[in-house]
């Protein structure tokens, strides 16, 4: 098995497209944050990042969570769009 690791390892790495096809940007977004929920346990994802595109328009991302940077360095896990305030995951 290939070795896992975090993006704020400092060392270039590379990004996983994964295509998944759904009707509309607001089942894509729903779908994503889906997908990225479950998939929360691997120190690998970066949820902050994850987007979505139309598929003729693959240069336009909608992000689907937050990520606002937070007071102590946390950033924001809502989904977007969220009424304010921003507030971190909590486990």
């Amino acid at each position: 098995m290939h070795s896992l690791r975090r993006f704020d390892d400092g060392q270039p790495g590379h990004v996983i497209h994964l295509r998944v096809g759904v009707g509309s940007l607001a089942a894509a977004t729903d779908l994503a944050a889906r997908l990225t929920e479950s998939l929360s346990f691997l120190p690998e994802l970066d949820a902050g990042e994850v987007t979505v595109s139309a598929e003729d328009a693959q240069h336009e991302h909608h992000r689907v969570f937050c990520d606002r940077l937070l007071a102590g360095g946390a950033r924001c896990a809502k989904r977007l769009p969220h009424p304010a305030p921003c507030a971190p995951k909590i486990y």
